[in-house]
């Protein structure tokens, strides 16, 4: 029978140094970090609090844990930080990464988009929000004209989830990659 410790054994992983870069980052740095991932100070400051992550596991929970403590309000500047699909923030390589699959489609697809997002956006005050990331440009307008019909309760819950989809892959990328990797 051992007496050795799981870091000793090599159970334990030690934590990314992106991970690594983040627990050990100022405060306000990590915060910054955190903002990109999701626009919500709420989230940012839960996420922040919780901090040295050991593991990507770890800080995804938090996410989680931060995301399903959210108020309507704290939901709604976390939408703010979303463009339309279809219309990626000029300049911001995340954006138009994740949502590589209106890149490709076509103009009427594309002024479909536009509409859909326009109606959306009237009934519930919003922006459609959907983790685009992997989806094609008809998988995202079958998605916006099943959603349309829901109750803004029924919405608010279904984009709770999407945006915890959105940062689990961008926490990924904060977790993952070392200083000077390309984000």
């Amino acid at each position: 029978m051992s007496t050795r410790s799981p870091r000793s054994t090599g159970d334990t992983p030690e934590p990314t140094p992106g991970l690594t870069r983040f627990n050990t980052a100022d405060d306000e740095a990590a915060l910054a970090a955190l903002h990109e991932v999701c626009a919500s100070r709420a989230w940012g400051g839960k996420v922040l609090a919780r901090r040295p992550y050991a593991t990507a596991d770890a800080l995804f929970a938090a996410s989680d844990a931060a995301m399903a403590e959210l108020t309507a309000e704290d939901l709604a500047e976390a939408m703010a930080g979303h463009p339309q699909i279809g219309r990626p923030k000029p300049g911001d390589p995340t954006s138009r990464r994740e949502q590589s699959g209106m890149a490709g489609a076509s103009e009427a697809l594309k002024a479909e988009m536009l509409e859909l997002n326009l109606a959306y956006q009237e009934k519930f005050g919003h922006v459609f929000l959907i983790c685009a990331s992997g989806r094609t440009g008809e998988e995202m307008r079958d998605a916006v004209r099943d959603r349309i019909d829901n109750t803004p309760e029924q919405e608010r819950e279904i984009v709770r989830a999407e945006l915890g989809k959105i940062n689990r892959i961008r926490l990924t990328r904060i977790a993952e990659h070392a200083e000077g990797d390309a984000a």
